[in-house]
């Protein structure tokens, strides 16, 4: 079960005007499973993406930076489960762009004017015709307000929909944000074995879409970790629709951008950390907070190199306080003048170490009350700076083997 994560609110999910999504079933891994989904966008909508950092990248995350890079003008978007359409060569490029053709044709589009998504399992061939011949029906679906059924649609293992909105006033007008994610495992930056798509009818340039979504990006999908491995198919997309009836945003500093980047930046940071909350095998979530260093880059080193690890994750599972674990990992996350005698490490409101040594009013006891909880932070003063970091984490449980063991079974 995840830690503390309930089901989508529907009346959170705010309708997108210019955006319709349609799901459907069409067979691609298992029968009687939503795994097909489309998003029909309006003419004149921004649209941006940002995507996974593995030099092994899939097809369709080729492709997708492929057609935005053709600027001809997003119009759909194709998403299928149950295939990653990775490692599959130039057949799986062929295929890919086959499912963009598909589309396309049946919306009068170029198909450069289409992206196609792809998750699931690795290095087989990406059943087309099945989506091909599903497309009528999800296209028949699509509405504004399946916002719902589109997180349900996108699901591997993940064991509940993850979609969360907001709303925000810019110019006198109220503004719509909402957001959908799928990931559970293979979850690390750059980015978690992730697809996260959020709409906004806001009026935002082409121009500022780019540096927006790498700004939500890092905020949010690049601060989670389950198991530090980084995907082929991670695909972050951003959508403005331009609808409402307020001036554009031509830079992400105004006023106005900044208040659309506060309202975005809270519904991507609820998508990335329902991601963790829903780690596969997860029974804990995990804050790490790294402070005082010298720049917000050798505090996520810190951060990462404690959430990364195994020792760490599995002593969270055992709620055992061997905090031991906690230090050498700041030890070894590569600030090669790190002054040990500067540190202090807390368990939430307990202080552990002082000084790099142990505090000595420390109690197990009380490192092993917080260790019980199902969220937990993890706070480490460096004592180097003033920078700081936060990265969101789980632990690791024997049901994290099981179902990686089983994924494809």
């Amino acid at each position: 079960m995840p830690v503390n994560l309930p089901l989508p609110n529907p009346s959170e999910l705010f309708p997108i005007a210019g955006v319709r999504i349609g799901v459907a079933e069409a067979g691609i891994r298992k029968a009687n499973r939503k795994d097909l989904t489309v998003v029909l966008l309006d003419e004149g909508a921004s649209v941006a993406g940002v995507f996974t950092q593995n030099r092994f990248c899939a097809a369709p995350v080729q492709v997708c930076r492929e057609h935005l890079a053709a600027g001809r003008g997003i119009r759909a978007m194709v998403v299928n489960t149950g295939n990653a359409n990775a490692g599959t060569g130039h057949e799986g490029l062929a295929r890919a762009r086959s499912t963009c053709a598909a589309l396309a044709r049946q919306l009068g589009l170029a198909p450069e004017q289409v992206l196609p998504f792809s998750t699931g399992v690795i290095m087989e061939p990406l059943p087309h015709d099945r989506i091909e011949a599903g497309l009528p029906a999800a296209l028949g679906d699509a509405r504004e307000d399946n916002w719902s059924r589109a997180a349900e649609g996108i699901m591997t293992t993940d064991t509940v929909p993850k979609a969360f909105g907001t709303q925000v006033v810019i110019g006198g007008v109220t503004v719509s944000v909402t957001g959908i994610s799928k990931g559970a495992g293979m979850i690390r930056p750059n980015m978690a074995t992730m697809l996260g798509y959020m709409a906004t009818d806001a009026r935002v340039s082409q121009a500022v879409m780019q540096q927006l979504a790498h700004e939500l990006a890092e905020g949010s999908f690049n601060r989670v970790t389950v198991d530090g491995d980084t995907s082929t198919n991670d695909s972050f997309v951003v959508i403005a629709s331009n609808k409402a009836a307020h001036a554009a945003i031509d830079a992400l500093d105004s006023v106005d951008g900044q208040k659309l980047k506060a309202a975005m930046l809270e519904v991507a940071r609820k998508l990335a950390q329902a991601i963790v909350r829903d780690g596969e095998g997860a029974t804990k979530f995990i804050t790490v907070r790294v402070q005082g260093g010298r720049t917000a880059e050798e505090c996520r080193l810190v951060a990462y190199a404690i959430a990364h690890s195994p020792l760490v994750k599995t002593a969270f599972y055992a709620s055992d306080p061997n905090l031991g674990r906690i230090l050498a990992a700041v030890g070894y996350a590569g600030i090669a003048d790190l002054d040990q005698s500067k540190i202090d490490l807390y368990l939430d409101d307990v202080h552990v170490a002082v000084q790099g040594g142990r505090n000595p009013s420390y109690r197990e006891d009380d490192g092993q009350r917080v260790m019980r909880q199902s969220e937990i932070t993890v706070r480490v003063a460096l004592g180097r700076g003033m920078a700081e970091d936060v990265v969101w984490t789980c632990d690791f449980s024997h049901d994290y083997v099981s179902i990686n063991a089983d994924y494809r079974s």
